[in-house]
């Protein structure tokens, strides 16, 4: 039996449970164990699911109070999404270097909302300069991957934006990450930092990371960005071409900075090359801060419930699509 026909029953039993039980299968229940071959990510049947969601901001400061189980539900609910992001800051003051025991309590409240949820969390180690925090890095990934070993939810980002980093620093550091991972987890999705501030993936594909299974490359853009245009593109189909299987755990409507230009033409050429390449996404961010690329405007509640009024020009947008898209 063909993989196209497989995953074709699958979603057909699933809907076909759907329209007995009134209730909508959830996307973890329809996609199941995520895996990585060639240069694709596939779904328990073969399929690449590209799951589409939206990234909280940093675990500190404005961010931190989005990081609660009734916004995870809210965001289900309402928007739709597949997929979360927590980004856990790791420094400067209050990050996990400073406060452990609080960052890592407030990832497991949203991350275990996500698994409740029945969608995909992204476990991000939200970190510029993580290849000088390995042991802490180590610690973290070691902890979660004994407390979520074989809980199909989960994917593992290890290092959110190298920013200045050469390919082998950032692949040293990555291999030794990974290493711990797989001590206690040996099959959920491990996500690997590319050069650049995750932008020059031609590169990584060019000394991809071997001996490791389920591994995939993040790859990151701010649609309105001039630099961030037909080039960056191009590295990313390079990458592809060359084998290695990308997932775009962070893009934002505007510019570089969290700013600048919402265009509205060059964001949709970046969601219509995303879907033409079966990409998985999460959109940045959740906050309040004054921004172009935060979907809620100053004082949006912290528990989800909001209304039109209550969401930026990015927010209104990135609703209407992820309903959209995540009805198909």
């Amino acid at each position: 039996m063909s993989i196209i026909l497989r995953a074709t029953i699958a979603v057909i039993f699933l809907m076909y449970s759907f329209s007995v039980s009134g209730q909508r299968p959830k996307p973890v229940d329809l996609h199941g164990a995520l895996r990585v071959e060639g240069n694709q990510v596939l779904d328990q049947e073969g399929a690449p699911p590209q799951l589409r969601g939206i990234s909280l901001s940093w675990s500190l400061w404005a961010g931190e109070k989005y990081y609660n189980p009734q916004i995870i539900d809210w965001l289900v609910s309402d928007f739709k999404i597949t997929l979360v992001r927590a980004s856990m800051g790791v420094q400067p003051e209050c990050g996990y270097l400073q406060n452990p025991f609080g960052q890592t309590n407030l990832m497991i409240s949203v991350i275990d909302q996500a698994i409740k949820d029945g969608i995909y969390v992204l476990i991000d180690w939200h970190d510029h300069n993580a290849e000088q925090h390995l042991d802490a890095s180590k610690e973290f990934f070691a902890q979660m991957a004994k407390k979520y070993t074989g809980v199909p939810n989960i994917i593992y980002e290890i290092f959110n934006e190298p920013a200045h980093q050469s390919w082998p620093v950032v692949k040293n550091y990555a291999v030794e990450v990974i290493k711990i991972i797989r001590k206690y987890d040996s099959k959920n999705l491990i996500i690997v930092g590319s050069p650049r501030w995750d932008q020059d993936v031609d590169i990584a594909a060019s000394d991809p990371i071997t001996g490791f299974d389920n591994l995939a490359y993040s790859f990151h853009f701010y649609a309105s960005d001039p630099n961030h245009q037909e080039n960056l593109r191009a590295k990313g189909d390079l990458a592809i071409k060359k084998g290695i299987a990308l997932f775009v755990t962070e893009w934002g409507v505007g510019e570089s900075n969290g700013n600048g230009e919402f265009n509205r033409d060059k964001t949709t050429i970046w969601m219509e090359w995303m879907e033409r390449n079966k990409l998985s996404w999460a959109l940045w961010h959740i906050t309040d801060k004054n921004e172009t690329t935060a979907i809620l405007i100053k004082g949006a509640s912290e528990k989800g419930n909001w209304s039109q009024e209550n969401l930026t020009d990015s927010g209104r947008f990135i609703r209407e699509q992820l309903r959209l898209l995540n009805k198909r």
